[in-house]
């Protein structure tokens, strides 16, 4: 992976697209009814300094990823087992992005392929941008951030332009107090999406060293995909109301299906679906890379010899379970156990950091 350093740029644009991901395909802080924003935006904040918390390991240790960190701080033995884990992580939330591309493709395009084959065409496309490394997928996203931004953007338009944003669904504010919104904030909501910014450890190293104003820019890029997904998804109580978008299955599709143009637009949610798939295929593929770059600097086995094993166990993983309802409770319940991922192990590793720091923190990996 040493001939994968890329410009700052690519990296930005995967982790706009990245955070995008699927986060619009469904309801956020349901519990927390008209004040789901209020829940986001806490939530945004606290993975906020998640996210400062990644970018200082980086900036004391630039030359080494995620994998490298765990096991030049953390020892030989630890830092492998701790590694492991993360590859296990980032394969298991590539399989849940890659179940929810295909119910999405199965229920809006084609509704009579059986889903294993949506998968298998799905994974075998992954895995083949996967093996030409993260250079490749950042130059991917370079090329595809203008569609989805435009296709969300055209979203907005035909949704106001129809009359069907009711902001008034915003009140009252705080009806049933702040307990409700904390429920719904901590710790999902900075799980799922903000906490998976843990991923680009692993990408941080790529960028060209001494790059001017990258944290900047990071920073900056977190913050305006936060405000994106809070608003996104506070549109979808506006046009559906609080009631009917908590218990549908992909409200913001639900939203734009109500869109009418008479003979001039038809089937809108054709639109939406584009820009989901553009979501969740550089989330799936994003994880993937994630995934096989540790397992080939912690199992020695080359990173191309590697593709191939991975995208069998992950196109396994998105069948454990039988049906969409049970993925989707499934997807709450190890909500909470992501937590280790994304805050326990990364802290952990930051204050091992800072221990050692003075000792391995010009080290080379």
């Amino acid at each position: 992976m040493n001939d994968q350093t890329t410009n700052p740029s690519g990296l930005i644009a995967c982790l706009v697209i990245y955070e995008i991901g699927s986060t619009t395909l469904f309801l956020q802080a349901a519990e927390a009814k008209q004040d789901a924003w209020i829940a986001m935006t806490l939530a945004s904040a606290a993975a906020f300094f998640l996210l400062a918390m990644y970018l200082a390991m980086h900036r004391q240790d630039p030359d080494r990823d995620l994998f490298a960190l765990c096991r030049a701080y953390l020892g030989s033995w630890a830092g492998t087992a701790c590694g492991f884990l993360f590859v296990g992580y980032f394969a298991y939330e590539s399989s849940r992005n890659l179940r929810d591309l295909v119910e999405l493709t199965s229920q809006v395009l084609l509704n009579q392929t059986p889903l294993f084959i949506i998968a298998m065409i799905t994974i075998i496309v992954v895995a083949n941008t996967a093996r030409y490394g993260a250079r490749m997928l950042f130059l991917c996203t370079l090329v595809l951030l203008p569609f989805l931004l435009m296709g969300y953007a055209l979203l907005i338009v035909m949704l106001a332009s129809q009359q069907m944003i009711h902001a008034e669904s915003l009140l009252p504010m705080l009806e049933n107090g702040w307990r409700p919104v904390f429920k719904a904030a901590f710790p999902e909501l900075v799980s799922f999406p903000f906490g998976q910014t843990v991923l680009f450890l692993v990408f941080f190293p790529l960028v060209r060293t001494g790059t001017p104003g990258f944290s900047r820019s990071v920073y900056l890029t977190y913050g305006g995909v936060s405000l994106f997904l809070i608003a996104m998804n506070q549109l979808t109580v506006f046009v559906l109301g609080q009631s009917i978008a908590e218990n549908v299955t992909f409200p913001l599709l639900e939203s734009v299906q109500l869109i009418e143009f008479s003979q001039v637009f038809e089937r809108m949610d054709i639109l939406f679906v584009f820009v989901l798939f553009l979501g969740l295929g550089t989330k799936l593929a994003a994880f993937f890379i994630g995934a096989a770059t540790g397992f080939s600097q912690l199992s020695g086995i080359g990173y191309r010899k590697g593709i191939l094993p991975l995208a069998a166990l992950i196109f396994g993983l998105s069948f454990l379970s039988p049906n969409y309802t049970h993925h989707i409770w499934v997807g709450k319940a190890v909500t909470y156990w992501f937590t280790i991922f994304q805050i326990a192990l990364p802290l952990l590793l930051f204050i091992a950091m800072q221990i050692n720091g003075g000792k391995k923190g010009r080290g080379h990996g």
